[in-house]
């Protein structure tokens, strides 16, 4: 048999039969043994009869596997190996010393995230854009939906749907009438018990470029924004389309697990929202990352379904002010999917600056989560970022680059803020104790003082750096230990990063 490196995918496909409707009356699954892992894992129907199993492999070394389906007389077997990771791929990302993330080999994750809601279901051509836009970024994980997404500047059909049906007639819409998506839903004729393949298979050749990018998928399973009625199904075709989805492509090992975006928008009472969380837990066998995303009042991420908080800011001004608050509340890590969109729209949530834009990403940073990135400028056709992808025309990515290369010198598994900040800045250290008075980050916001002065202690030499981080710059100032003073030139979104020899 074929053999597979570490985290990737191994795969194995049947011919079985194509009548009635084999998504609800056949099955397939697959049973795998190594010395370090056993797993059970459901298959799917790919269509034209092809009935598919796959397998991602936490460890090297040999594996036993089986087969079964409903249409199979007797199971089919064999082994194959798992070679060492390819060096671009760590394995699922994980929660890691409660605040933190690490893939599953422990190679540390700082997540700097973008939200691009639809921007796989584009032509071709825009998909490809967005692909070259994100190699250039400094994103490492990317929001976006499953479900076609309407919403204002995204009026026009997906490229494809997820079932097989018939689409109403969309060529009434405008911008003025969008929000009336009820009665045009009962335009559309799905059948929820039916999936289209391609529009899975589409979404799975997207997910495994990102994985070869090392970007993670932040697959938004169930939104609001609909005029097809995929947001009405019923509990039942919810928990049969998570089944689906999970068996598809929960052995991508870059695939996060959101189950919606703007749950409180939704008509789904909490116990809907936790069966669903359960079935996820239920068939995805290598725990990826799972959270559910809010509009207007913050999920409950205590729930033990929950991997880490995923935060809209609910407030006009305060968000990434809360983050300290949050890590405490939950006890887990405080990803914040969304803290406004850089950008010029008429809505609040889409218009700030890249000045600010920059502030909200290293509050967050410094205050030990992990920002979310967005832009809405318009100007170029009607194509937002936010939705479609293509091109970024903000000037936030570049300063977030710069924050990604400051993160990368810290110590151990990430930031916290020290116990002793003072009022006028926020002053953080490395999260373990054991890098504790050997890295210091202190960051200045809106303020603008002409200088800092210090004192650690007496004995440590510490190297400083004045950190512009508007402007992108990293200037040495010298070593220094006992007190001494570091001059600054009085602008905003300055910082100091010491580190101890």
């Amino acid at each position: 048999m074929k053999n597979v490196n570490r985290y990737d995918i191994w795969e194995y496909t049947v011919s079985g039969p194509d009548k009635g409707n084999p998504f609800r009356d056949e099955w397939i699954r697959l049973s795998v043994k190594g010395r370090n892992e056993e797993r059970e894992v459901d298959g799917f129907y790919d269509g034209d009869g092809r009935y598919t199993v796959r397998f991602m492999p936490s460890f090297e070394g040999k594996y036993s596997f089986s087969i079964s389906a409903s249409f199979l007389n007797e199971e089919i077997s064999g082994e194959f190996v798992a070679l060492p990771a390819q060096k671009n791929n760590h394995g699922p990302v994980r929660t890691a010393n409660t605040f933190a993330l690490a893939h599953d080999d422990g190679t540390r994750h700082i997540s700097l995230g973008t939200t691009c809601y639809v921007w796989e279901l584009q032509s071709d051509e825009l998909i490809e854009q967005t692909f070259e836009t994100l190699e250039k970024s400094p994103f490492n994980k990317i929001r976006f939906c499953i479900f076609p997404k309407h919403y204002v500047y995204n009026l026009h059909e997906p490229r494809s749907y997820p079932y097989c049906g018939t689409p109403m007639d969309s060529s009434v819409l405008t911008k003025q009438n969008f929000n009336d998506y009820k009665g045009m839903a009962e335009g559309n004729c799905w059948d929820f018990y039916r999936f289209n393949p391609e529009h899975f298979r589409h979404i799975e050749s997207c997910v495994k470029r990102l994985m070869d990018m090392e970007i993670q998928a932040d697959i938004i399973l169930f939104h609001p924004y609909d005029r097809w009625g995929f947001s009405l199904m019923s509990p039942e075709e919810d928990l049969f389309y998570i089944d689906y989805v999970v068996a598809r492509l929960a052995s991508f090992s870059n695939v996060w697990w959101s189950l919606a975006n703007e749950y409180d928008l939704m008509n789904k009472s909490d116990a809907e929202w936790c069966a669903i969380a359960e079935e996820i837990c239920k068939k995805d066998a290598y725990r990826h990352m799972r959270s559910i995303h809010n509009c207007r009042s913050i999920y409950d991420f205590n729930r033990p379904w929950c991997t880490h908080c995923s935060i809209q800011r609910n407030e006009t001004y305060l968000t990434v002010e809360n983050t300290d608050n949050w890590r405490q509340r939950y006890k887990k890590p405080v990803v914040l999917d969304e803290i406004c969109y850089e950008g010029d729209i008429e809505f609040g949530w889409g218009n700030i600056t890249g000045e600010e834009m920059t502030r909200r990403f290293w509050e967050t940073a410094l205050r030990g989560g992990f920002p979310g990135h967005g832009e809405t400028m318009t100007g170029h056709d009607d194509i937002l970022w936010w939705s479609h992808g293509g091109k970024l025309y903000g000037e936030s990515p570049a300063r977030i680059e710069f924050l990604s290369r400051i993160l990368q010198q810290v110590p151990g598994n990430g930031l916290q803020l020290d116990d002793s900040m003072r009022s006028d800045e926020l002053r953080s250290v490395p999260a373990e104790r054991t890098y504790r008075g050997k890295f210091y980050l202190f960051y200045y916001s809106f303020m603008r003082p002409g200088s800092r002065l210090f004192h650690i202690d007496e004995t440590t030499d510490f190297d400083v750096y004045v950190l512009d981080t508007w402007n992108m710059t990293q200037d040495y100032a010298g070593c220094y230990k006992g007190e001494f003073r570091v001059e600054l030139p009085k602008r905003q979104y300055m910082a100091i990063m010491l580190k101890a020899r």
